[in-house]
Parts: C-alpha cells; sequence; structure tokens
C-alpha cells in the first residue's frame, strides 16, 4: 500500500487516499481523519483514524493514537489504542500504554509499555480515560 512507485495510490477501504508524513517532516497538533497513515517523519500530537497507522523506520510519534490496526518499525511513545491488530517490526520501540486485540511482536522490538489484550481492550480503555475526567465523588 505505501511504496515509493509512482503508480497512484489505491484507495483505502473507506474511499480516501492514504497519508504520508515524509522524513525530516515535524508536526505539533492533532490529526484526525478516516484514511490510512504513513508517519516517516516526527508527530507531536494525536492522531484518530479509522484505518491503519503505520510507522516507518525513521518515523516518531509521541502522543496518542486510535486506529484499526497499526504497523510499527519506528518509535512511539505515549498511548496506543489498536482495535484489531498492531503488528511491532524488529527496530520498533513502543513506550507508554497500549490497548490492542491482537499483538504480533518480531524478536528484536522494544515494548516498555503496560498492555492491555483482548475483543474488549479498546473499549475498557475507553472507559478508563473516561473515569479520569470524572470529578472524584466524596465518601
Amino acid at each position: 500500500m505505501f511504496s515509493d512507485n509512482k503508480k497512484p495510490r489505491p484507495m483505502n477501504e473507506f474511499g480516501g487516499q492514504p497519508n504520508r508524513i515524509e522524513k525530516n517532516t515535524k508536526i505539533k497538533g492533532d490529526i484526525t481523519s478516516e484514511a490510512d497513515f504513513r508517519i516517516d517523519g516526527k508527530l507531536e500530537g494525536n492522531v484518530t483514524t479509522s484505518g491503519k497507522v503505520v510507522i516507518g523506520k525513521d518515523g516518531y510519534i509521541n502522543g496518542k493514537v486510535e486506529c484499526v490496526n497499526a504497523d510499527i518499525e519506528g518509535r512511539f511513545n505515549g498511548e496506543l489504542m489498536v482495535k484489531d491488530l498492531l503488528s511491532l517490526k524488529s527496530s520498533a520501540t513502543i513506550e507508554g500504554t497500549v490497548s490492542v486485540a491482537k499483538l504480533a511482536v518480531e524478536p528484536g522490538a522494544t515494548f516498555n509499555a503496560a498492555c492491555t489484550m483482548g475483543k474488549g481492550a479498546a473499549s475498557a480503555t475507553k472507559m478508563q480515560s473516561n473515569k479520569k475526567d470524572e470529578p472524584a465523588k466524596a465518601s
């Protein structure tokens, strides 16, 4: 799906073109989309997509990511919520909290994260996030 070929990129299942943040590009802010994302640069912020997130070997995200699937070769620090499959390549470095339905880790990957797995993991993380926003109750 993400290649250096000059062929037109295929549309993803949601009808949008995949997005790409190139190497040596730095972005501060939040991204919301229904299309897939490939990050080869640096992102300080949050990504919310109903597609797939790919962090390339030189890519780095510091923030919160919510997506359906993710492939990570680069670095991630923050909160990662993947509704289906998270695939960590051997060069990946993950720190923070992770909530996934399925996890695939290649030998060599660094995974220093609190992890919740299973079909209800993404909804459990959302419930925990919502509880943080609720005011404390007096007893």
